[in-house]
Order: C-alpha cells, then sequence, then structure tokens
C-alpha cells in the first residue's frame, strides 16, 4: 500500500519538516558549513555526515547510540542516485527547494530521511556550481 507524504521548508531555513496530511511526523535539519544533517522521524534520530569532494561518501548512524547503520555513495558527477531493493523502487522524491512529495512503496523511517537528505545534497550541489559560474562572469563584466 502507497503511502503519501509531503515535506515543506520554509525560506532561508535549513530545516526540513515531513507530514502526513497535516501532522508534522518528523524533520531533517542540515548544517551545509560542516556538511551533515541530524533527522528525526516517528521518534528515531539519525546523523548524516558527507566526506569528500570528487568522490562523497555520506556515513549514517543512529544519534543514540553512534552506531554506523550504512552510507550513501554519489557519482562523481552527482547525477543520479538510487533508493531500491530487489523488489523495485521504495519511493519516489518530486519537488523543489521549498517543497515536494513522497511517495513510499513500504514504509521506513531511515529510508524516507535519507532520500530527503539526498534531494536537499542535490539542490545544495546545484547551488554551490551555480555561484561557482556566476563568480567569474561578474568579475569579468565589473573588472
Amino acid at each position: 500500500m502507497k503511502t503519501r507524504l509531503h515535506w515543506k521548508r520554509k525560506a532561508f531555513s535549513s530545516t526540513s519538516e515531513i507530514f502526513s496530511g497535516a501532522t508534522l511526523i518528523g524533520r531533517l535539519r542540515e548544517n551545509s558549513w560542516n556538511q551533515s544533517a541530524e533527522g528525526e522521524l516517528n521518534g528515531e534520530n539519525y546523523h548524516f555526515k558527507t566526506k569528500g569532494v570528487f568522490k562523497p561518501v555520506t556515513q549514517i548512524t543512529q544519534s543514540e547510540s553512534n552506531t554506523p547503520i550504512g552510507k550513501i555513495e554519489y557519482n562523481s558527477w552527482k547525477t543520479r542516485w538510487s533508493l531500491s531493493d530487489s523488489a523495485g523502487i521504495l519511493m519516489k522524491f518530486k519537488g523543489n527547494a521549498s517543497k515536494g512529495n513522497i511517495e513510499v512503496e513500504k514504509e521506513d523511517d531511515l529510508l524516507l530521511l535519507t532520500g530527503l537528505f539526498v534531494t536537499n545534497y542535490y539542490r545544495q550541489m546545484a547551488i554551490i556550481l551555480l555561484v561557482a559560474i556566476m563568480i567569474p562572469i561578474f568579475a569579468s563584466v565589473s573588472g
């Protein structure tokens, strides 16, 4: 049975809130400066920490016990990621920088937070790339 959730992020906020209908069920609070995030969903807490530039890897730990429970590996161009099992796609994310929808085949708090983390990670990387492209353009126009 599919579950439909949605998430929202206010302008200039580092926190995405996850809702089931009108009920707040979790949040993902990011810290872009040290490439980490704290996630909480249905009472479970997780920590995401990304290391590396050209071949980044995000380590996932259970916050209370500090036990490593998984990792996310990205390709070098940061153009794709997958969240599936042997039966197929587990969840679909669709949205923009401030809101989105999540369609879940099988509810799994960690996978849901991981999917939202990856969505936000790619959004941040797109912003960084845009700034890196625009700085030389502005410098050549003003100089």
